[in-house]
C-alpha cells in the first residue's frame, strides 16, 4: 500500500515536520513493507517559507536581526539563486510566539527585522520575495519592512523617527520614498480572507491576540487609517482594501503603496511548488491532520484543500484532528484525537503520544484497508 503523509502543523503543540515523522513510525510499525511518501504541508500560517525551504532544498541564509520589539534574534530565508528567489516567514523575526502577553504591543511593534531580511537578501540580487504572512506580532501596515528597504518616515518637524519607538505610526507626518527604490516584486502567502478594516477586519479579529485593548480598538483603526491615507499619498495611489490585507497587519496593504504584490492563498502556492499532485496520483492514501478542524478549514486551510485534491483523483483520504467536527468533512476516514490540557508542563509529549497511538490504533483495527 501507497501511502501520502502530508499533515500541516497541529497548532501549539506538534509542527508539521514532526506529526509527518509520527505518522511515519506509526504505519511502519504496522506495515512495514508499505511505500511512504512524506510530504508535510503549509498553508500560509506559521512557518509556510521555513517549510518549503526545506521541501525544496533551498539554500539557508541565517543572518542578525531583531524581532518585533526590537530585541536581536537571527533571522533566516529560503534563496533560490537561479530564480533570484528569497522565501521568508514574517512570524522568523517579527512573530507573536516568542514575546510574553506583556510584551504584545501593536503602537510598539514593527516588521523593521524581518524588512532586514529582505534587504538582506536584495543585496544578494533577489528579485522577489516570498512572504509567508502567519503569526505576525505586528500591525504595523509592513512599514518597518518599507524603513529597512531605504523609506524614511519623519515628524512634523522632518526628523527621521526611531523602529520600534512608542506610538510610533502616530508621529509619521511625511514619508519620504528610497532612492532609488528597491526592485522588487511581492509574493504574500495567507490562510485568511480578511479585511484590514471594519468588524471582520485585522484590528478587530486579530487585534486583541496582538495585545490590543478593546478600549483601544476605535483610536488604533483611526491612527492606522490615517497613515494608511500618507502611504498612499506618497505613492499617488488611490486608498483600497482587499481581502488578503488584513494578514499580518496589512503587510501586503503597505507594500502594495510601492511595489508590485500578489495575494497568493498559501495551500494552492505551497502544493503546486511542491509538486503535489503528481505524489497524490501516485498514492493509495493520503493522511492529513490538523489541530482542530473546523468551519474556517474549509476556507483554505490546507488539509481541506488536500481534501479536494484527493478526491479529484479518486484517492482516499483520512483526517486526523480534535473536536470532532471533521465527521462530516468529506475524508472518507476521520481520526480523532482526544482533547488536551493546554496548562500542562507535559503537553507536547502528551500530544506526540495521542497522535501516535491514534494512527497505530487506525490501522491496527483496519481503519485503512
Amino acid at each position: 500500500m501507497r501511502f501520502l503523509i502530508a499533515p500541516n502543523a497541529f497548532k501549539g503543540t506538534i509542527t508539521a515536520q514532526r506529526a509527518a515523522q509520527l505518522i511515519q513510525k506509526a504505519i511502519e510499525e504496522v506495515f512495514p513493507a508499505s511505500q511512504l511518501v512524506i510530504q508535510p504541508i503549509a498553508d500560509g500560517g506559521d512557518g509556510t517559507c521555513q517549510l518549503l525551504l526545506e521541501s525544496l532544498h533551498l539554500e539557508k541564509v541565517s543572518l542578525p536581526a531583531l524581532n518585533a520589539i526590537g530585541q536581536p534574534c537571527l533571522g533566516f530565508f529560503g534563496w533560490d539563486e537561479k530564480e533570484k528567489k528569497a522565501f521568508l516567514d514574517v512570524s522568523t523575526c517579527s512573530g507573536l510566539g516568542v514575546l510574553a502577553d506583556e510584551q504584545k504591543d501593536p503602537w510598539l511593534a514593527s516588521t523593521f527585522g524581518t524588512g532586514l531580511m529582505i534587504h538582506a537578501a536584495q543585496e544578494m540580487g533577489a528579485e522577489k520575495i516570498v512572504l509567508g504572512l502567519g503569526g505576525s506580532a505586528t500591525m504595523d501596515l509592513g512599514t518597518g519592512i518599507l524603513a529597512a528597504l531605504g523609506f524614511e518616515f519623519l515628524d512634523e518637524k522632518g526628523r527621521n523617527i526611531p523602529m520600534y519607538s512608542p506610538g510610533w505610526m502616530t508621529q509619521v507626518k511625511h514619508i519620504q520614498s528610497s532612492i532609488p527604490k528597491p526592485k522588487l516584486t511581492f509574493t504574500c502567502l495567507c490562510d485568511v480572507q480578511n479585511m484590514f478594516y471594519g468588524p471582520e477586519g485585522a484590528i478587530s479579529v486579530f487585534g486583541p491576540q496582538k495585545g490590543l485593548k478593546p478600549k483601544d480598538r476605535t483610536e488604533f483603526e483611526k491612527a492606522a487609517s490615517d497613515f494608511h491615507q500618507l502611504l498612499v499619498s506618497k505613492a499617488r495611489k488611490e486608498k483600497r482594501d482587499n481581502p488578503g490585507f488584513g494578514a499580518a497587519g496589512g503587510i501586503a496593504m503597505g507594500l502594495s503603496s510601492f511595489f508590485d504584490v500578489i495575494i497568493d492563498y498559501g495551500a494552492a502556492y505551497f502544493f503546486e511548488q511542491v509538486r503535489m499532485e503528481e505524489k497524490i496520483q501516485s498514492s493509495d492514501w493520503i493522511v492529513t491532520g490538523e489541530g482542530k478542524y473546523d468551519q474556517q478549514s474549509t476556507q483554505g486551510k490546507g488539509s481541506f484543500e488536500l481534501l479536494q485534491l484527493a478526491k479529484k483523483y479518486g484517492k482516499r483520504s483520512a483526517l486526523i484532528t480534535s473536536g470532532g467536527l471533521g465527521e462530516s468533512s468529506g475524508f472518507d476516514l476521520v481520526l480523532n484525537l482526544p482533547d488536551l490540557d493546554f496548562k500542562a508542563e507535559n503537553l507536547e509529549k502528551v500530544a506526540e503520544s495521542s497522535l501516535l497511538n491514534v494512527v497505530k490504533s487506525a490501522l491496527q483495527s483496519g481503519g485503512f484497508d
